[in-house]
Formats: C-alpha cells, sequence, structure tokens
C-alpha cells in the first residue's frame, strides 16, 4: 500500500495556513480534480484524477477540523487512527464527497445537477441567458533599446518608432461594416453560450454549458465585414511614442509599458510593449555594478616624481593627484562618480586604474640618459618593494 503523502502537501499549503487558506486551498484542488473536467480522458487518467480528488477531500477533512488537525499536527498520520494506530482513513463516496462540496462552496453539483464548469467558469454568477464573451488581449511585443553610460547614469527619454496592431477606426475594432452590420447568433440564439449533455465516468447524464464556438461567446455574428480590415478589426500602424527611461537600469532589464502593444481582434484590451536594455560600449569607461572604472596610463617621469593629471568622468572632468612614486596596478576611487541605483538612493564611485607607459622607442640621447640611471640604488627594487607592486599589479588583471 502507497505511503500517504503529508495533508499539508496534498492541498498546497503551508503547516501556519489559516482555515480559510485550507478551504480556498480545497476549492482549487477540487476544480483541478473533479470528474466532469477528466470526463474525455483515458481511463487510467480518469482512475488518477479520481484517487487525487478523494485525496485533497480526505486532507480537508482532517485540516478542517481543529481536533483532528490538532492530533496531525502532533503525531502524524499514525495519530488519526485511534486505539489500533492504523491511520486515518476517509471513507465517503464520489456522491458524497460531490454533494459536500455543493454545500461547502454551492452550485458544485452532484452526478445529475449544474457541472462544476457551469459554477466556476460560466461567468461568474452569470445565468445562461446573459451573453458571457471570452475577455480578448492582444500580443505583447518587444523592442531592444540601446542605451549609454550617461543615459544611465542621468535617465533620459527615447522616442521609439515601431508598427503595431491598432483597432480599425472605420468599424471602432468591431470588423464589422460601419460597427453595426451583425445578426444574431443562430447557435446560441444570442447567449454568448451553449448547453449540451455530457456522460460522466459514473454513467450519469448532466449538462455542461460552453462557450459558442461560432461566436465565440459574442452572441451575434458579423454579415457584412468591414472593407478595410477583411472583418479582422485590426490594421497595422507605425507608431512613435516617447518613453522615459529611469536612471540606474541595468543591460538585461526589462520595462514594460502598459498598453502599448498589439489591440486583439474584434475588440478587447491592448498588450503591452517590452523594452530590453542593453548598454553600449563607452570609449573611456567599463561598468562593474554601480562603479565605473577608467584606465590610467601614466608616463615614467609622473609616475616616479608624482603630479596632477585630469581624467574624464561622465559629467565632465576631474583632477586627481599622483603620488611620488606611483606603481602599476594603484587605485583611486573618487566616490559619487559612478552610476545610480535603480529606484535607490546612492551613488557608485569612479574607479581609476593606474599603469606607467614605458617607451618603446628611444634617441640616443635618451638611452644614454637612462643607461646613467642604471646602477643608482634607489633606482633598484628592493625585495619590499617587489612584494609590494606585485600585489597592487594584481589589479590590473581584475579589468
Amino acid at each position: 500500500m502507497a505511503e500517504k503523502r503529508d495533508y499539508y502537501e496534498v492541498l498546497g499549503v503551508a503547516k501556519s495556513a489559516t482555515a480559510e487558506e485550507i478551504k480556498k486551498a480545497y476549492r482549487k484542488k477540487a476544480i483541478q480534480y473533479h470528474p466532469d473536467k477528466w470526463s474525455t480522458a483515458s481511463e487510467q487518467e480518469k482512475k488518477d484524477a479520481e484517487e487525487k480528488f478523494k485525496e485533497a477531500a480526505e486532507a480537508y477533512d482532517v485540516l478542517s477540523d481543529e481536533n483532528k488537525r490538532a492530533r496531525y499536527d502532533q503525531f502524524g498520520h499514525q495519530g488519526l487512527g485511534g486505539p489500533g494506530g492504523g491511520g486515518y482513513s476517509y471513507n465517503g463516496s464520489m456522491d458524497d464527497i460531490l454533494s459536500h462540496l455543493n454545500d461547502l462552496f454551492g452550485g458544485f453539483g452532484g452526478f445529475g445537477g449544474g457541472s462544476i464548469f457551469d459554477s466556476f467558469f460560466g461567468g461568474g454568477g452569470s445565468s445562461y441567458g446573459e451573453s458571457s464573451a471570452p475577455r480578448r488581449v492582444g500580443g505583447n511585443l518587444r523592442m531592444n533599446v540601446k542605451l549609454t553610460l550617461n543615459d544611465i547614469a542621468n535617465g533620459c527619454d527615447k522616442k521609439l518608432k515601431y508598427t503595431r496592431y491598432v483597432a480599425c477606426q472605420h468599424c471602432n475594432g468591431t470588423g464589422a461594416k460601419d460597427g453595426n452590420a451583425f445578426s444574431t447568433c443562430t447557435t446560441c440564439k444570442g447567449k454568448g453560450r451553449v448547453m449540451h449533455a455530457q456522460r460522466t465516468m459514473f454513467g450519469g447524464v448532466q449538462q455542461v454549458i460552453s462557450t459558442c464556438p461560432d461566436c465565440e461567446g459574442e452572441g451575434k455574428r458579423i454579415t457584412t465585414k468591414c472593407p478595410h480590415c477583411n472583418g479582422e478589426g485590426i490594421v497595422r500602424k507605425e507608431e512613435i511614442t516617447t518613453v522615459h527611461i529611469p536612471a540606474g537600469v541595468v543591460g538585461g532589464m526589462q520595462m514594460p509599458i502598459e498598453g502599448k502593444g498589439n489591440a486583439p481582434r474584434r475588440g478587447g484590451e491592448y498588450g503591452d510593449l517590452y523594452l530590453f536594455f542593453s548598454e553600449e560600449k563607452h570609449p573611456d569607461f567599463e561598468r562593474r555594478g554601480n562603479d565605473i572604472v577608467y584606465n590610467l596610463l601614466l608616463d615614467y617621469p609622473t609616475a616616479a616624481l608624482g603630479g596632477t593629471v585630469e581624467i574624464p568622468t561622465l559629467d565632465g572632468t576631474a583632477k586627481i593627484k599622483i603620488e611620488p612614486g606611483t606603481q602599476p596596478g594603484k587605485r583611486y576611487g573618487l566616490r559619487g562618480k559612478g552610476l545610480p541605483t535603480y529606484n535607490r538612493h546612492g551613488l557608485g564611485s569612479l574607479v581609476v586604474n593606474v599603469s606607467v607607459y614605458i617607451p618603446e622607442k628611444l634617441s640616443r640621447d635618451e638611452k644614454q640618459r637612462i643607461e646613467a640611471m642604471r646602477d643608482m640604488n634607489d633606482i633598484k627594487p628592493t625585495a619590499e618593494a617587489k612584494a609590494r607592486v606585485w600585489e597592487q599589479s594584481k589589479n590590473i588583471f581584475e579589468i
């Protein structure tokens, strides 16, 4: 015999779930595995669904009862089996379960009553005589937007040009000529839904309500198509829209623009436009999170003697003081000169990585001058200097 699953796992709730959360979870499982929903499935699928349906009923029977739940929480399945310790077994038949569901939630019905689709998917309480057209939503669109580091630092407005489907103005998006060339659907008599008999796995017959296949739930049919959109209700149109890109976005981030996607066929809500951001390569900087990195190449005299150099920033230039004896791999940091964090306060830093340029070509006079320095004691590195310079030079390879 298969080991019983944890009741909380069966209903998909936490052990701290409230009574209302447990009830909602049971309702969801009951809808998922109700016999009506599996009437056209294979015999094995029907059997599996029935077992899960009963399993959910058993879990709810225990967890909805304060005393049973307390014993179960303390002792598990064995705590529900009484003196024999054989575990709990829910003995309700399918008729009992369905009857209980009908009392618990209303409208579930037994084998001969209203179907689960009528109760839960048939229009949220609307009567059969009312048309219930399905909600239509147009497709979403995607657009790639390239941003510079300056765009990201300050935020920007971007003018976007793209093509999408919009509602036809000549028929108001209905697809019918002049927006009113309709007739009542003869299949559903204008109700938008049809009722038909369906036999259940237990031999009973019940009435099932579904969306009318001929009018797609609208209750009416187009008699004369709009000549401008050929009855589709939508036409392609080139759009130009300006959107604001907030500061601090990162490459790979997406931002939805509500209602700027495609219109659906014959009326409904517009989809959305999703912007996907990528970063253009900057000639001077590399991005590292909210910091930006600048590689400064010093000439040998400035590195040896020190001085002041001017470097670029995102909003202009800045001067930094170079200490005498600056080695390759030395880093300087300028706080507040980096990038902002999206939807938060604070700015990153501008990190300056120093390297030193060694001349590649020298004149005879320059060679003689450098040669004269070769044997000077202060020119030769000490063991301590070697270790320090090597440690600093690791910074170069982190870029």
